[in-house]
C-alpha cells in the first residue's frame, strides 16, 4: 500500500500533524492519485496504535484543505486537485513558512545563494521547476 505512515511519539510535532504532512507528501509525489482510497480511520489507527480521533482529525483537516474527500458510506479518497483557497489566502499561509525558513537559514549562517539553491533543489524534487 502506498500509504506507509510512520509516527514518531518523541517528536514535538503532534501526531495528527505528522499524519497530515505524510499524506500530503504521498499525494504530492503521486504515490496516491485522485480516486485512490485511504485506509479507514479505524484501520489506520489500529495499524499505527493511535487513537482513532487523531486519524479523524487529520482526515478532517485534509478534507477541509481539499486533499482528500469523504464519500458517505465508502470512506476517504484522494480528491481531484482543486484550489480551495484564494491566492491571497494561500500567500498568507505561505508567509509564516517563509519567515521560519529564512530566519532558521540566517541563524545557521547560510548565504542567500545557499538557501536559493536548496529551495530550487527541493522544488525540483516535487516537480515544481522554477520558471
Amino acid at each position: 500500500m502506498p500509504l506507509d505512515c510512520r509516527i514518531s511519539t518523541g517528536s514535538t510535532t503532534p501526531i495528527y500533524r505528522q499524519l497530515i504532512d505524510q499524506i500530503r507528501l504521498v499525494v504530492l509525489r503521486g504515490r496516491l492519485t485522485p480516486g485512490d482510497r485511504l485506509p479507514s480511520v479505524r484501520s489506520l489507527a489500529q495499524r499505527l496504535v493511535i487513537n482513532p480521533n487523531t486519524v479523524a482529525r487529520a482526515y478532517g483537516e485534509l478534507a477541509r484543505d481539499g486533499v482528500i474527500e469523504s464519500q458517505q458510506g465508502k470512506g476517504y479518497f484522494v480528491a481531484t486537485k482543486r484550489q480551495v483557497y484564494t491566492r491571497a489566502h494561500r500567500r498568507r499561509r505561505l508567509a509564516p513558512l517563509l519567515e521560519a525558513l529564512v530566519s532558521e537559514a540566517a541563524l545557521l549562517d547560510f548565504s542567500a545563494d545557499d538557501v536559493t539553491a536548496a529551495l530550487q533543489e527541493k522544488l525540483r524534487e516535487y516537480g515544481l521547476e522554477p520558471s
